[in-house]
C-alpha cells in the first residue's frame, strides 16, 4: 500500500522561506532523505516516487498556491487510487509556538485553508497530519500577512532543527504506525519545552 505525503506551501520564489512553506521544506527534507527526484509535474502537483524500507511512497508539493491544495489531493488520490487515511498532509499551524511538532489524525481545519481544500475535495478528513509551529502574531488582523513573512533571523536554528524532526516524523508515521510516532514526538516536545500544551 502506498503512502501519500503532501507538502503544503506556495510555488515560486517569492514565498520560499516563509512560514506558510514550512511543508514545502519538510517534503525537500523528505525527498533527499529518500533520494525521491521530485520530477514530475502535472496533477496541479510536483511530486515523486521512492520506496522506504519496503513501502512505497508518493511525495508530492501542491504547486496551486495554498487555498487550492485539495486539487492536487483528489487528483493524485484518484490516479494512483490512494486511501485517505494512508495520507500524510505537513503543515505550518498558527496556534502552535515556532518549533513544535504536533501529529493529528482525522479533524477539523482548524481555519487553515488548505486544510479545508484538501478535505473538501477528499470529501474526508480522515488523513493524518503533521503540525509545524510557526506562531501567530499579536495583530491577529495581520494572520494573512504574517504568514507570507519569512521567519526571523532568531528563529532560523529552531527552523533548522524543526524540518528533519518534522520528516522523521512523518517517516515515523509510515514506518510504526499514528499512536508511536504521537508517543515519541509529543514527549519530545515537551521534554525540550518547545510546546506548552
Amino acid at each position: 500500500m502506498m503512502f501519500l505525503i503532501l507538502g503544503l506551501g506556495n510555488p515560486g520564489k517569492r514565498y520560499q522561506g516563509t512560514r506558510h512553506n514550512i511543508g514545502f521544506a519538510v517534503l525537500e527534507e523528505l525527498a533527499a532523505r529518500w533520494r525521491v527526484a521530485l520530477n514530475h509535474k502535472s496533477f496541479h502537483a510536483l511530486w515523486g516516487r521512492g520506496e522506504i524500507e519496503g513501502r512505497s511512497v508518493l511525495l508530492a508539493m501542491p504547486q496551486t498556491y495554498m487555498n487550492l491544495s485539495g486539487q492536487a489531493a483528489r487528483e493524485l488520490t484518484d490516479y494512483f487510487k490512494l486511501e485517505v487515511s494512508k495520507t500524510i498532509v505537513v503543515h505550518d499551524d498558527l496556534d502552535l509556538p515556532v518549533g513544535s511538532i504536533r501529529l493529528k489524525s482525522r479533524g477539523g481545519d482548524a481555519g487553515h485553508k488548505g486544510l479545508k481544500s484538501i478535505i473538501a475535495h477528499l470529501g474526508s478528513a480522515d488523513f493524518h497530519r503533521v503540525r509545524i509551529g510557526v506562531g501567530k502574531p499579536a495583530d491577529k488582523r495581520r494572520v494573512e500577512d504574517y504568514v507570507l513573512e519569512k521567519f526571523h533571523p532568531e528563529e532560523a536554528p529552531v527552523i533548522q532543527d524543526v524540518i528533519p524532526r518534522a520528516a522523521e516524523a512523518a517517516q515515523t508515521i509510515i514506518l510504526s504506525g499514528m499512536q508511536q510516532a504521537m508517543a515519541k514526538y509529543h514527549a519530545k516536545n515537551i521534554s525540550t519545552k518547545k510546546e506548552d500544551c
